[in-house]
């Protein structure tokens, strides 16, 4: 994915999440993420990318 992808899909996500409200926020990741995952071939990067993540957010 270029970088203009890459900012036009991530001001998509953010729209969409300004959209659906704080309360409604974690209902729509969660069903982004699973859609991509849907998508994905290589299990293995998912498991890693689900790991990284929640690495990253324990450390915050």
């Amino acid at each position: 994915m270029s970088e203009s992808d890459l900012d036009r899909t991530y001001t998509a996500l953010c729209q969409a999440l300004g959209d659906v409200g704080q309360e409604r926020s974690e209902l729509l990741l969660a069903m982004v993420a699973l859609g991509l995952m849907a998508r994905s071939d290589q299990p293995e990067e998912v498991l890693a990318l689900v790991a990284r993540s929640r690495e990253s957010c324990l450390r915050e």
